[in-house]
């Protein structure tokens, strides 16, 4: 292994990322990876044209799905083109910028994902507990400021949390279990003190692992003591119906993430499951959004009928 050595503290040129290791078929997990990867793509770019084009999704909740969709695409770019990249060449190993790289990008775009769902949630909590002042509360101003908040913060969280891995020394090994530079698994391999970047990681889980879920069940707990006082049955699923994708998109990137943390498997189990924990999410969120959104699917419906009209009147002629 060739190192590059400042004083005490000692850089390796590569790091070796294992990946799957002794699976028979691990290529068409890739495959398989690659073709969510393009799903998510294509989505979530639909998804961002749809609300950029169309002056009616110009509205708080919208500007929150858009930030989701285009964190869902930075998150996606971050990681399986960069693994299919390692994996399908001759080489698994990545340079160390590449990896710091890396690890920063898909931290960021995680992070950015996690507090979207909580700017979701606040705005479902103000629109169903204090529906007279949403318009005064919660306005597109509020929103851009507020995700600017967001960009800005998390930008310098995961940028700190990256630039401490750099006094870390890795005298001992270059080889990280898992298909991408992960931040938890890097912090254990170095051979000097590491107890700084472990503080920075607890802070980090606090933040972004543990808060958002705690923040988001708050909101959903005032969300369900406003519709017990809703007296009919009819107004009570209304509201809640406006919740229905929020709620399926919270689920399906809270809950694999927590599985895999409560879990121990095999290495390659581990990786499985986180490599499905992040990647299925972006490929989801779409999907949800218009399958259960009246508005996407109106301007969808009415965009595929003023297209197809013209057909049908040629062929009639």
């Amino acid at each position: 292994m060739s190192l590059s050595q400042n004083i005490s503290i000692v850089h390796p040129e590569h790091f070796f990322i294992t990946g799957l290791t002794g699976t028979p078929y691990s290529t068409y997990y890739y495959i398989f990876l690659f073709i969510i990867y393009f799903i998510s793509i294509i989505g979530n770019s639909i998804v961002l044209l749809i609300i950029a084009l169309h002056r009616s999704l110009h509205s708080p909740m919208y500007i929150g799905v858009f930030n989701l969709a285009l964190a869902d695409i930075g998150e996606s770019n971050a990681l399986i083109p960069n693994m299919m990249k390692i994996f399908f060449s001759d080489s698994q190993y990545i340079s160390y910028n590449d990896c710091l790289a890396n690890m920063f990008f898909v931290n960021f775009f995680i992070t950015v994902q996690t507090y979207t769902l909580v700017v979701l949630a606040f705005d479902r909590f103000i629109a169903i507990c204090l529906p007279l002042r949403y318009n005064v509360i919660v306005n597109n101003k509020f929103m851009a400021i507020l995700f600017s908040v967001i960009w800005a913060f998390n930008t310098f969280l995961v940028t700190l949390s990256t630039s401490l891995m750099t006094r870390l020394s890795f005298c001992k090994s270059n080889v990280v279990e898992s298909w991408y530079c992960d931040y938890g698994r890097l912090v254990r391999m170095p051979c000097n003190d590491s107890s700084i970047n472990n503080v920075i990681a607890i802070l980090i889980q606090a933040f972004f692992l543990v808060a958002p879920p705690f923040i988001i069940v708050l909101s959903y707990l005032g969300i369900f003591i406003a519709l017990c006082k809703i007296t009919s049955w009819e107004g009570r699923f209304k509201a809640l119906k406006t919740c229905v994708s929020h709620l399926l998109v919270v689920g399906s990137f809270f809950l694999p993430i927590i599985c895999n943390m409560i879990a121990a498997p095999s290495v390659n189990a581990r990786i499985i499951s986180g490599s499905l924990s992040i990647a299925l999410p972006p490929m989801l969120n779409p999907i949800i959004y218009v399958l259960n959104t009246a508005k996407i699917k109106d301007l969808i419906r009415k965009v595929f009928n003023s297209r197809s009209a013209p057909i049908r009147g040629n062929v009639s002629k």
